[in-house]
């Protein structure tokens, strides 16, 4: 018996990375680059390969270990390769099946990741449209119905929030292995017409010649313009997070009815209270923003107004009422935007909520959130008020119903019965899923929402 330890390679300048995913077990039959163990670090996650195949005898690293070039992952029994047969015919199967982890997808913000929230909805397509008259080729599965298609949990996990059949992507990693890009690559093709999904195909679901099928509606092509012609040009590669909820706003915009309730909230009171606090609160470390006013605020209105805290199950005819309030929020990074979730936020104070709130958000800029940091966002605020706008309508992160923007706030004058006074003005943008809410329940809720804005004590009614 040749025992062999497989250890991790060259991974550059990367040190002391964390072992996030463990993708095989004792007693897998492994192949020559097949991916063993995700690692991540501040910057970048990647998978680690075996250098050698044969069946494993002992792991050596566990979930949360770090290791570093040189690192031992695992003992393989390099005898044991001959009696099995090779990866690429039977994919192995990860430590923990990835069918079993919740499809949950992130946040979106405006936004984000996510962890929050990417996807262009092909899985749950209508089945009641008439077929066009010239349909989109047709993607080829790329594995039979007997095994499963060979890719990480990590990709599993992202073509179950993209809505993507792992069994029509054609995997372009060793041994026939699906990435990510290949999965990013199918929505593309999907989205830009190149080729429609098989459950699209069986339904009738396609578009006319050259056109894109998105969620059963038939779109023109994406225009092909030679831009060079009208002058110089130049081509700057999207960021990863723009690429990875780009598709996801596409679908969100497409498939769900949205509608924008726009109101204006009178904060005039409540702003001369955030700034008096702040100057108590100074010492502790804590600083207080509107926008965590408005999500204590938000918590006493959704559990008035329960629908707006809810989900679409995937048959789209059951609303599944949340009795947990997580509340994402959008943060700007030098990334891009992503979208922390504060979970619990009806359980927790003011100062509580605004010092997660920023610690939140001092992660998301250094790059460093976990997925669970962007996951179960239960309804999303999305603030612009510190760059400026008077409105805007922000797109809903499903499966949420609702999404509230804010934008900046600015002194108008307000009639009093009496005379016009100076009164500071928050604008609101509620958009929500018109299948759920319908607009007397939108204006209803910006206009409670308002009520206790301006006057806080409310919430404690």
């Amino acid at each position: 018996m040749a025992v062999v330890e497989v250890k991790v390679p060259d991974i550059g300048d990367f040190k002391d990375v964390e072992v996030i995913e463990v993708l095989v077990k004792a007693g897998d039959q492994i192949a020559v680059d097949q991916s063993l163990v995700t690692v991540e670090s501040d910057k970048a996650s990647m998978e680690i390969p075996s250098s050698a195949a044969g069946v494993v005898k002992a792991l050596r690293v566990k979930l949360g270990d770090k290791v570093n070039e040189g690192s031992v992952l695992l003992e393989l029994d390099a005898a044991g390769a001959a009696d099995a047969p090779p990866a690429a015919e039977a994919p192995s199967t990860p430590a923990v099946p990835a069918a079993a982890e919740p499809a949950q997808p992130e946040a979106s913000p405006p936004v984000a990741l996510p962890p929050a929230a990417v996807g262009v909805g092909f899985a749950s397509e209508p089945r009641h449209h008439t077929p066009p008259t010239a349909a989109l080729p047709v993607h080829e599965p790329a594995a039979t119905t007997a095994l499963l298609p060979h890719a990480s949990p990590s990709v599993r996990k992202l073509a179950r929030e993209l809505g993507v059949p792992l069994a029509e992507v054609k995997g372009s990693g060793s041994k026939g292995r699906i990435t990510a890009e290949d999965v990013q690559a199918f929505v593309k093709a999907v989205m830009s017409g190149q080729t429609v999904t098989q459950a699209a195909a069986e339904a009738g679901v396609g578009a006319g010649k050259g056109a894109a099928s998105l969620g059963g509606l038939a779109l023109l092509p994406w225009p092909k313009v030679d831009f060079a012609k009208f002058g110089p040009v130049s081509s700057q590669p999207l960021s990863r997070i723009k690429k990875l909820s780009g598709p996801n706003l596409a679908r969100n915009w497409a498939m769900i009815p949205h509608v924008t309730q726009f109101d204006e909230a009178d904060i005039t009171e409540l702003e001369e209270f955030r700034k008096s606090s702040n100057e108590r609160m100074a010492k502790q470390g804590v600083k207080l923003t509107m926008l965590a006013f408005v999500m204590k605020a938000c918590v006493t209105v959704l559990k008035q107004m329960p629908a707006f805290n809810s989900s679409l199950d995937e048959s789209g005819e059951n609303l599944i009422l949340k009795d947990y309030i997580h509340l994402g929020f959008a943060a700007d990074t030098p990334q891009g935007l992503v979208v922390p979730v504060l979970k619990d936020v009806d359980k927790k104070g003011l100062a509580q909520i605004a010092k997660e709130m920023g610690e939140l958000a001092a992660t998301a800029r250094e790059g460093k959130l976990k997925p669970s940091d962007m996951q179960g966002a239960t309804f999303t605020i999305s603030s612009l008020g510190g760059v400026g706008g008077t409105a805007f309508t922000p797109i809903i992160n499903a499966p949420e119903v609702a999404i509230l923007g804010l934008s900046k706030s600015q002194i108008k004058p307000v009639w009093d019965g009496a005379a016009f006074q100076p009164r500071l003005m928050l604008p609101l943008s509620l958009s929500y899923d018109h299948r759920v809410i319908d607009g007397a329940m939108a204006a209803r809720f910006t206009t409670v929402l308002g009520e206790l804005l301006a006057d806080l004590r409310r919430v404690l009614i």
